[in-house]
């Protein structure tokens, strides 16, 4: 699936898109950890820190870790905080 980073989590992952394969959010998030060092200091276990929000496919925010996940899938991280 298609990973983007904002903001904090691009600063922090070096990069500012990724191609991880997972089938759920908590393994996706287990793989973005292993894949940047500097994003892993805010993934907790597999959680991302309260600071961090995920958006899939631009429809939701998604935060359970057994939250499916397929090939096709858009996943954002971007600050919890973004917005107004």
């Amino acid at each position: 699936m298609h990973v983007e980073f904002l903001g904090v989590s691009r600063e922090r992952a070096g990069v500012a898109e990724l191609h991880v394969e997972a089938d759920t959010l908590g393994r996706l998030v287990a793989a973005l950890a292993a894949q940047t060092p500097g994003l892993a200091e805010l993934i907790v276990v597999d959680r991302l820190h309260p600071s961090l929000a995920a958006n899939l496919n631009g429809d939701r925010f998604i935060s359970d870790p057994a939250t499916p996940l397929g090939d096709d899938d858009r996943v954002l991280i971007l600050s919890a905080d973004v917005g107004g």
